[in-house]
């Protein structure tokens, strides 16, 4: 594939219906503290936090530790040896398969409201190399329709909410785009849907004139760099690096630095090969879904099971708050031992795709054997 710069522009939609809602910086709800278990000594953890802590943007030049995070990020610098393997082991026993829980999730979850929250790159569709080209299978769209006439669904993604609806098409599903900061619930054909009013959340608005201003100024800057695409996704911009040659890292870096330092009200988050710009309000995909499980009716309930699939560093938001609501798990997809807040783990979208399907039939088995008795 030949490299090149590559601009995603951000698609606008007309929004017909919304609410007021006015949530607090702290948390609203009521949450019983659950402590996560230690983790598994030697395996690989990536401290993002911490690195962008101490990233002076508006100081110093620590580009070289930013450039390192960014290669630390990559799995193809990740070799199997014979104490990796040992640590993997010890990884998978922390954090075992969903599939082969289930049935121990399901024993969990019985006499519960099950609510799935679901990541979409890297979850739903493979991680690929041109992030316009993410498109999820046909199979994967008939089992998350599925899905959501069983339970509550929610897409919860760091993508614009316009542009993941694009990918997914399903209009009874609750989509939280833009990690959460904008949130629209089902057009249409939900069961779930409270009221006839549709629900519209979006605590960044304020930010949308700065944010095109920073995407405009980072297509501009970053031109020089072979196959870096920069994305407007509406409440943050994202930059891709993942065909950018290893070598043009650091002057990635340094451009969108040059870029960011002029914006205070900005932070920057970092995921799988992309750098994320996004404000800096209290607000995350954690958030998001504890707005959506308030907005369906489940807020300080204690018979609800939330389950969250995600793949990405800015899905360990949401994983922190199930822990520490001590209601329902979190899900990593991934193939590689990390640092996380999940309980149980998933390989690639296959297997999420498999964890769905088991999920509907257990379902519709549920029910079968409701109406016989």
């Amino acid at each position: 594939m030949t490299k090149q710069n590559v601009v995603v522009a951000d698609a606008q939609a007309a929004i017909n219906m919304t609410i007021s809602v006015a949530v607090s910086n702290s948390s609203i709800f009521t949450s019983a503290a659950q402590k996560p278990p230690a983790a598994p000594g030697g395996f690989i953890s990536i401290s993002r936090k911490k690195f962008l802590k101490n990233l002076e943007i508006n100081g110093g030049a620590r580009i070289n530790a930013w450039v390192d995070s960014m290669r630390a990020s990559s799995p193809t610098h990740i070799k199997s040896t014979p104490s990796l393997e040992e640590e993997e082991s010890s990884w998978i026993l922390h954090h075992p398969s969903a599939l082969d829980m289930f049935e121990q999730i399901i024993d969990a979850s019985k006499g519960k409201q099950i609510v799935m929250f679901l990541d979409y790159d890297g979850t739903l569709s493979p991680i690929v190399e041109d992030p316009d080209q993410a498109f999820m299978s046909e199979g994967m769209r008939k089992t998350v329709r599925k899905l959501a006439r069983c339970f509550p669904t929610a897409i919860v993604s760091g993508r614009c909410r316009d542009k993941v609806y694009g990918f997914v098409q399903l209009a009874e599903l609750y989509y939280a785009g833009s990690h959460g900061m904008d949130i629209k619930g089902p057009a249409k054909g939900s069961k779930y849907k409270k009221g006839n009013q549709g629900v519209l959340f979006q605590p960044a608005s304020e930010f949308l004139p700065m944010i095109d201003e920073v995407y405009k100024q980072l297509v501009e800057k970053t031109k020089t760099t072979p196959g870096a695409i920069v994305e407007n996704n509406k409440f943050c911009v994202s930059v891709h690096y993942r065909c950018v040659e290893e070598k043009k890292w650091n002057d990635l870096a340094q451009q969108v630095k040059s870029v960011i330092k002029e914006f205070p009200k900005l932070r920057l988050s970092q995921g799988r090969k992309v750098l994320e710009i996004r404000p800096t309000i209290k607000w995350d995909k954690g958030k998001a879904l504890e707005f959506l499980l308030e907005s369906l009716g489940f807020a300080n309930c204690t018979d609800v099971f939330p389950v969250y699939i995600g793949d990405d560093r800015t899905d360990e938001d949401a994983f922190k708050i199930l822990r520490e609501r001590g209601q329902g798990f979190g899900i990593l997809v991934s193939k590689f031992p990390k640092d996380t807040n999940a309980s149980y783990s998933l390989q690639e979208p296959t297997e999420v795709m498999s964890f769905l399907q088991k999920l509907v039939e257990w379902k519709r088995q549920s029910l079968r054997e409701q109406v016989m008795v």
